[in-house]
Parts: structure tokens; C-alpha cells; sequence
């Protein structure tokens, strides 16, 4: 059964639409945890547009589950990651003029590059996950990196409809058996909410889903413990009733 990972990101968005201390991510975090989620997940952008710095560090302090960092492969991610530790880094892509991740991070060709920040992190206590599409050229690529965990972009499978989101869902399954055979451990995110995400948690072999928008955006109106309880049941029945 997959267990659900809680991105607090857009609780940062909201306190950073006006510049104050409030909501305080850390807060939702623990709420989050309370609520029976297994996971907390945090992406530190290069422009620090919602997370920064300092909600990492406390984050690392304050809550007992496992923490993943999202975050660009670069020098000054890896230092802070190798400072705090975390549970688990999951490396994505990231440009500035995104509005959200847009695609999964493209590894072949770049193995020598990224090996050796990925065996950095690993040095410093942290799982490495990378963050791409479910893509059999993309995962071989990954094997040859170091990382142990992949995370599949579910992106492209949450915004088609019909005949397309059920090819885009046998990419997933088809993806998710091709790297649980070359051995790694399987997550799976991005546009998951209450009405796609039952099929997903349903893969094969299918280990974490990370979840964000959709779980903060619920809480806005039936508040975040229910809004987690209400996603675990869904993953775990494949109802909300």
C-alpha cells in the first residue's frame, strides 16, 4: 500500500503573499503529521518563492516523520541538504519562470554530472531520489547515477482526460515495473488530487505519493486534518466515503 507524502510548500505561498509570519509551514507539518500522513515534503527553490531556509532547518527539528527535500541539483542545494540531513533529497528540475514543476528531470547524458553530487548527499546520511518521466531511457539513466529512489511525473497523466489519461496511466504501471526490476523504490507525484489519485496508488510496486496543492487547497475549506485523513482513506480504499 502506498503511503502518502504531505507537500507543505503552498502553506508557504500563502504566508508569502504577504510577507508576514503566518501560516507557518511548520505548524501545517505537524498538523500534517498528526493527521496520519507518513511523510512531510518541502521544495527549497533557487529563488526561495515560498519554502526558505529557515523552515527547512526547523522542519528537520520539529517533526518526527521523514522529511524529503525537493530541490535543483546545484552546489548550494546539495550544501544545504548535506547540513540538514534530511530523511531524503529528491532532486527535480526547476527554472525560474515556472509557475510548478513542469516535467521530470532529464538524466541521460548527464550521469557524470549528477553522479557525484548524488553520492555527496549520500555520504551526508540522505536517500537520493530523482524526479522524472515515466520514461524507460530516463530511468535507465537514472540507474547509473547512484540513486536508489525514483519519483514518476504524474503531471502529464492529471491533466489528460479519457483515452489519453488511460494511456498516460499505462505509461505509469508500465514505467513503475521497468525500475522496480533495476531495483529501485518507487514514488510518484505532481497534480495528484481527490479525483485522480486512486488509480495511481494502485501500481505496481508503487511505494510514497507526494501530494501538495490539492491537500492545501481542501484544507482551505474542511481544514488540513481532515483534508490529509481524507487523502490517506483514498489512498487506502480508493474512496472517500
Amino acid at each position: 500500500m502506498a503511503t502518502l507524502g504531505v507537500n507543505i510548500d503552498h502553506i508557504a505561498t500563502l504566508r508569502q503573499a504577504r510577507g508576514g509570519v503566518e501560516p507557518e509551514p511548520v505548524h501545517g507539518a505537524s498538523v500534517a503529521e498528526i493527521a496520519g500522513c507518513h511523510g512531510i515534503t518541502a521544495h527549497l527553490r533557487e529563488d526561495r518563492r515560498h519554502m526558505i531556509d529557515r523552515d527547512i532547518y526547523v522542519l528537520k527539528e520539529a517533526i518526527t516523520c521523514p522529511l524529503n527535500l525537493e530541490m535543483a541539483l546545484t552546489e548550494e542545494m546539495v550544501s544545504i541538504a548535506c547540513d540538514v540531513r534530511p530523511y531524503m533529497t529528491t532532486i527535480v528540475p526547476e527554472k525560474r519562470e515556472e509557475r510548478t514543476t513542469e516535467g521530470g528531470l532529464i538524466v541521460q547524458g548527464r550521469e557524470k554530472e549528477i553522479s557525484p553530487l548524488i553520492q555527496k548527499l549520500q555520504e551526508n546520511n540522505t536517500i537520493v531520489s530523482i524526479f522524472i518521466d515515466p520514461d524507460f531511457q530516463q530511468i535507465k539513466a537514472a540507474k547509473k547515477t547512484g540513486a536508489t529512489h525514483i519519483e514518476l511525473h504524474t503531471g502529464y497523466y492529471a491533466n489528460a482526460q479519457g483515452a489519453a489519461q488511460k494511456e498516460e496511466l499505462e505509461k505509469l504501471s508500465e514505467a513503475s515495473e521497468y525500475a522496480h526490476k533495476l531495483g529501485f523504490t518507487v514514488n510518484a507525484g505532481h497534480g495528484l488530487n481527490y479525483h485522480n489519485t486512486a488509480p495511481i496508488a494502485q501500481l505496481p510496486h508503487m511505494n510514497e505519493l507526494n501530494i501538495g496543492h490539492s491537500i492545501i487547497s481542501r484544507a482551505v475549506f474542511v481544514g488540513l486534518e481532515r483534508a490529509v485523513q481524507e487523502m490517506l482513506r483514498l489512498i487506502n480504499t480508493g474512496s472517500l466515503v
